[in-house]
């Protein structure tokens, strides 16, 4: 395991690394447009206890997504996310890469090569605040941010025993509570955009669609 990697909230940033053509370019303010015009009406802003309840209730989540990299370069596909600790990006093709989080690791998986996915511990990235067992964003020192903009409520969290590892901005609505997109901000100062489409909550998720081992597995028979 990759231990000298910094900010492996550095998932994202580091697929892009090893992946530099995983990027289709489509019109930045065309894609702002569509999700501006998705947002519900305004609400209030909403508390922490009440957004730390609605991850801790927040089992499973089947979603496309839409990533867009600091330098404006953008990517799609699909995510599962099942609580505790797993979730998996799958890009479109022509991309032929996939990111699991599993057993508090992250491995990124390169389908054109026959080397073995690197890996990382998932404690590193901002995005364990999601994953985490029990959500407390009232934990002293873990946001340091929550902000309002009449539509959305920004809650920027951190691990408070390493701020050098990053932190996550995380983007709910209201009424109901929903989480919308977040924000990596690694610790090089890089930042990747994850953007949700409609989320399917609930779905049983099998625990082998997170294993790395046996995704390793599939990958080497193709």
């Amino acid at each position: 395991m990759r231990n000298n990697v910094s900010a492996a909230g550095g998932a994202f940033r580091a697929v892009r690394a090893y992946f530099p053509d995983m990027r289709m370019k489509r019109p930045l303010l065309a894609l702002a447009l569509s999700i501006a015009s998705a947002l519900p009406a305004r609400a209030d802003m909403l508390p922490l206890a009440d957004v730390s309840a609605y991850l801790n209730d927040l089992k499973t989540v089947v979603a496309a997504f839409t990533q867009i990299s600091d330098d404006g370069a953008i990517s799609t596909g699909r995510l599962y996310l099942k609580r505790p600790g797993r979730i998996r990006f799958e890009y479109d093709p022509p991309e032929k890469a996939m990111v699991l989080a599993s057993g508090n690791t992250v491995a990124i998986f390169d389908g054109r090569s026959n080397q073995p996915p690197e890996t990382y511990p998932l404690q590193r990235t901002p995005l364990s605040v999601i994953l985490e067992e029990t959500v407390d964003l009232g934990r002293a020192d873990m946001v340091t941010a929550h902000d309002y903009d009449g539509t959305i409520t920004r809650v920027r969290a951190q691990d408070p025993e390493h701020p050098e590892y990053g932190s996550i901005d995380m983007m709910f609505t209201g009424a109901p509570v929903e989480l919308r997109q977040w924000v990596i901000n690694d610790g090089n100062g890089g930042r990747t955009t994850v953007i949700l489409g409609e989320m399917e909550t609930g779905r049983p998720l099998g625990s082998s669609l997170f294993n790395i081992e046996v995704n390793l597995g599939r990958e080497n028979k193709r």
